[in-house]
């Protein structure tokens, strides 16, 4: 496809300039747009993501943001790209699709750990971003040494990546339920399960009774959440397996 061809959005995301190299550089552009947004919602949260606080954060006023931004969405679209970063190199070349599999999982659980917004970011459809590109096709290549077929290679990239998003996303929604109370997991978890065993009826819910009588939740330890992601993880990684298996 010709670059004149190419959607204004996608040719910002790809960083294509339409502009003549000519003259004296522009002070912004896209890049430097999303480097303030990427670190606002670091220190802030997505919520503090406005245009009026990217271009105060700039020096800049909201409208001269236009010229790189098409709009709110555009500007998250760009921010979920550039924040995803390259796949670490630790990805690059083949071996065993598991081990590459879960290394894949791993890599993204660290990038959501160090942007934890990326899980509020809407998804409106599949990577087109070069950030979004590179992880994806490092996830299907996880998966070269097996005989399954595209399909089920998208498939399983996607089913994996929608668990580590899930886990990051119920992990960041557990924090913010603790913050105030000065409790770790671990502690939250224990008193949890005592408030529920005092409280839950056994003729009424005689499974959920015999869980809070047990000592699971008392035996919570602070990489509890670790155990319960690497635990669900290789459930999904036993699913695969009999896929590739067949």
């Amino acid at each position: 496809m010709d670059e004149a061809e190419v959607p204004v959005e996608l040719a910002r995301l790809w960083r294509i300039s339409s502009q003549s190299r000519l003259g004296r550089p522009a002070r912004l552009d896209v890049g430097a747009v999303v480097d303030a947004a990427v670190a606002l919602a670091d220190r802030e949260g997505l919520a503090a993501v406005t245009l009026p606080a990217v271009a105060e954060a700039l020096g800049a006023t909201k409208m001269s943001l236009y010229r790189h931004v098409g709009s709110k969405d555009e500007l998250l679209v760009l921010m979920s790209d550039a924040a995803q970063g390259a796949p670490p190199a630790a990805l690059d070349g083949t071996g065993p699709w598991r081990e590459r599999l879960r290394a894949w999982a791993l890599a993204q659980a660290e990038v959501l750990g160090r942007h934890p917004w990326l899980v509020q970011v809407p998804v409106t459809g599949p990577p087109s971003g070069p950030c979004g590109i590179a992880w994806f096709d490092a996830g299907l290549r996880t998966m070269r040494g097996t005989a399954l077929e595209w399909g089920a290679k998208v498939g399983v990239v996607m089913l994996v990546s929608q668990y580590v998003s899930g886990a990051a996303e119920l992990a960041r929604g557990l924090e913010q339920g603790r913050s105030g109370t000065g409790m770790d997991q671990a502690a939250a978890e224990q008193a949890y399960g005592r408030a529920m065993a005092a409280l839950v009826d056994p003729g009424r819910f005689p499974d959920v009774a015999a869980l809070f009588a047990s000592a699971t939740f008392e035996e919570a330890r602070p990489d509890t959440g670790e155990h319960d992601f690497a635990f669900g993880l290789e459930l999904i990684l036993d699913g695969v397996a009999v896929a590739v298996g067949r």
